[in-house]
């Protein structure tokens, strides 16, 4: 099985991921980006915000994302101008939620809701629709349309940090073997390394028995 390439689809799907370098997507009374955001990093971000992403996630990410944007918004959010900038414009961004026990209207604007089977209705966005597509958090999601060889590139977002006692979220578990072409990397801040790839996904180990 192997991915679809982008001459393939109308859309093309990024896997988008923000991690530590052992692979937890969050930790345990850490503060967002662990700290350790940068005016390169974050200018990047702004650059990608122009770029018209549309957001898949599933349910969970919904209800937090949702739930903190709304926060970010209101006076005394605690969060950092950064954060808060960040999470408040997700209220203009499309995003896609797919989920069964979410019923529409989604009161977080600009969410369209999809009930049915997440990596069907995302072979069928591809197919029918034009412009990029993003992942937002949603790990079992990520892991299924990647399975699936939907994934036209494969983002991590590295940030120099071990937290192997206070890390939850373990990315790559469950993952299935996946080569990775190097497609870009970049570092910000003399701290902060992007990796970017095509994926694809093998049925075995190279070299072994098909």
């Amino acid at each position: 099985m192997g991915n679809i390439s982008a001459e393939a689809s109308s859309a093309t799907l990024m896997i988008d991921l923000i991690i530590s370098l052992d692979g937890y997507a969050s930790a345990e009374g850490w503060p967002g980006w662990w700290g350790l955001e940068g005016p390169e990093y974050l200018a990047w971000l702004g650059q990608e915000e122009k770029k018209g992403y549309t957001f898949l996630m599933g349910a969970n990410t919904y209800r937090l994302m949702s739930g903190m944007s709304e926060e970010a918004a209101a006076e005394g959010s605690g969060f950092s101008a950064d954060e808060g900038a960040s999470l408040t414009g997700l209220a203009a961004v499309p995003k896609i939620v797919f989920s069964s026990t979410l019923t529409a209207p989604l009161a977080w604007p600009n969410s369209e809701l999809v009930n049915g089977d997440a990596v069907e209705a995302v072979r069928d966005i591809k197919r029918t629709r034009t412009g990029p597509l993003s992942t937002l958090g949603s790990l079992s999601l990520c892991r299924s349309l990647l399975a699936a060889g939907l994934v036209d590139r494969f983002r991590v977002v590295i940030f120099p940090v071990i937290t192997g006692r206070t890390g939850s979220e373990r990315i790559y578990d469950g993952y299935p073997d996946v080569s990775l072409e190097m497609a870009d990397s970049r570092t910000f801040d003399g701290r902060i390394q992007l990796l970017e790839y095509v994926p694809t996904v093998l049925d075995a180990p190279p070299g072994g028995t098909q």
